[in-house]
């Protein structure tokens, strides 16, 4: 296990024994257990995501290259081609408004807030017109402290505002749904997911980002329904990315502005 893993575990162990302490027992100790063997998945495990790559729209349109950064899900960890991961599904969007659009995929897997700094110099060589950041999950189930979450979030908005990119963030989603989680594990998961969902807002938009509540938005219907996650009961499914989506479009249609302008 790297140091960084051995950090994580350690503080998770640490939040378990407090639990304990306070009185939870066997169930703290159990929860304890899960989140240290939560910190351990490796969502590279997984089959390969597909390239984040590719040109959506009809070559007569105006132009726009979309960067996405982030995490696992930002990366197409869940579904088997480009078109059906969440970057994928957002650039066909964009091209439905009438843009050509060039998408270039940054995020890697495992990403939290803190992780961006590196996405963000690469992404900007691109000299992208839009950025849609996804990222926070790792931030909750990892316990990031509230103070690095909100620098991590201000200072890759920040950076992208200042040479002018428009950025969207999608927050932390509601990890009460994530049926890759046991009991109780899930149930403190999707708290710690809401708290850093909360932090994200105030930051994106301090540093002049859009940001979009993904718990708030669509929480409710990946709990209601399973099919919305892949198999691995974590990253969201072809349908999963589509209710993102849905969720993101607004907000990045209004960053990416008419086409009817250019």
């Amino acid at each position: 296990m790297s140091r960084r893993r051995h950090g994580i575990a350690g503080r998770l162990a640490r939040a378990g024994a407090g639990a304990i302490a306070g009185g939870a027992g066997a169930a703290g100790a159990l929860l304890a257990g899960q989140f240290i063997a939560a910190a351990r998945r490796d969502p590279t495990a997984l089959s390969d995501p597909p390239p984040i790559t590719g040109t959506f729209g009809i070559s007569a349109d105006p132009p726009l290259r979309l960067a996405v950064l982030g995490d696992s899900a930002a990366a197409g960890y869940g579904v088997s081609r480009v078109e059906q991961s969440v970057p994928g599904q957002l650039a066909a969007r964009l091209a439905t408004a009438g843009w050509r659009v060039e998408l270039s995929g940054f995020a890697i897997a495992g990403s939290r807030t803190g992780d961006l700094g590196p996405q963000v110099s690469r992404a900007l060589l691109s000299r992208p017109d839009l950025a849609v950041l996804v990222i926070g999950a790792d931030d909750a189930l990892r316990l990031t402290r509230s103070r690095s979450v909100s620098y991590g979030v201000v200072d890759a908005v920040r950076r992208l505002r200042d040479q002018g990119v428009p950025v969207v963030v999608g927050t932390a989603p509601d990890l009460a749904a994530a049926r890759g989680l046991g009991q109780p594990l899930r149930v403190v998961a999707g708290w710690r997911s809401r708290r850093v969902a909360k932090l994200q807002l105030s930051a994106t938009r301090a540093a002049g980002g859009l940001p979009v509540d993904l718990a708030r938005e669509c929480g409710p219907v990946f709990r209601a329904d399973p099919g919305l996650l892949s198999d691995d009961g974590w990253h969201p499914s072809v349908d999963g990315a589509r209710i993102w989506v849905d969720a993101l479009e607004p907000m990045m249609l209004d960053a990416a502005g008419s086409p009817a302008r250019y």
